[in-house]
């Protein structure tokens, strides 16, 4: 096995990665800039690879650096949490990684219902499109969107979604959109990361193609729906993810419920071995009965 560099170089790497400045990152590590400096330059020697671009205007990140940080940042804040615990007394955590749309939609709602079944289990939560890395110990276990490409791993759907154009009701009579060539002559909000796109819609739901380019484009279904909600235009996003918006008739299914395309896109993704952990087991028990539970009914179309 390769050797491991000192911590303290790593540290000082992830400080400057973080804060873009030797000087910040001298000042957080309580040491010299050249003493970081000095760190840095046995780290990169260490690895035999230039860490940092640096030039009048500052310091940057190589590519070679920036793929490192992914990996050892995480690396760093599980021995970070993991020092925490130990030194708190929490011997019942679990850290739970997730796609971010999910978390803040759907997750975070249920969440005071899972501390009130287990209080006696610490739940970290974090949340990025990046998924997590369970050979550096970064979660137990890790919500994920997209297509299930993922060995050696646990995979388990948590419920099957309806895709479907979403707007706002005043822009849906504003710009009296009754049928689906109506969509043509208005903004349509591109979800870049969604697993159904536009094109997909389009195919099964009409004989017309779906636009080129569109006005608006974003990487987070929180932020097409937000979009939407303020009249931006229509969002192809999920019923489930945009169950609040349609329960607060901010936003309503543009056609009905009917002409939705349905998938399962989210997974509750973990090493099998961490389910014989007691909070994993409990977490995966409590997130597949709130994933089955009915939800209610979402409005038609005004």
């Amino acid at each position: 096995m390769p050797s491991i560099p000192p911590v303290a170089n790593l540290l000082a790497f992830e400080a400057v990665a973080r804060r873009r400045s030797f000087a910040l990152a001298a000042a957080e590590l309580h040491l010299t800039a050249s003493a970081v400096s000095h760190q840095i330059s046995r780290l990169e020697s260490h690895l035999g690879v230039r860490l940092f671009e640096r030039s009048a205007h500052g310091v940057r990140l190589s590519a070679a650096g920036e793929g490192y940080l992914t990996r050892v940042g995480g690396a760093l804040s599980a021995l970070s949490a993991a020092t925490d615990d130990l030194q708190q007394g929490v011997s019942n955590s679990l850290y739970l990684h997730s796609a971010p749309s999910i978390a803040s939609l759907w997750l975070m709602p249920r969440l005071a219902d899972f501390a009130r079944a287990h209080p006696d289990i610490s739940l970290n939560l974090s949340a990025a499109h990046t998924p997590s890395d369970f050979a550096l110990g970064q979660a137990d276990i890790d919500i994920r969107y997209g297509v299930p490409q993922w060995p050696d791993l646990e995979v388990e759907a948590l419920f099957e979604e309806r895709i479907l154009p979403l707007a706002s009701p005043a822009f849906v009579q504003q710009n009296r959109l009754r049928r689906v060539p109506d969509l043509l002559s208005v903004p349509l909000i591109q979800s870049t990361v969604s697993v159904v796109q536009w094109a997909d819609w389009f195919a099964a739901h009409s004989d017309r193609r779906a636009p080129d380019r569109y006005g608006l484009r974003f990487d987070r279904a929180q932020m097409a729906l937000d979009a939407a909600t303020q009249g931006l235009g229509v969002a192809l996003e999920s019923a489930t993810i945009a169950n609040q918006h349609l329960a607060e008739r901010k936003l309503i299914p543009v056609f009905g419920m009917d002409r939705a395309i349905r998938v399962k896109a989210h997974f509750a993704v973990y090493p099998a071995r961490h389910a014989r952990r007691p909070p994993v087991a409990a977490f995966l028990q409590w997130v597949k009965g709130q994933a089955g539970r009915d939800a209610p009914a979402a409005p038609d179309a005004a």
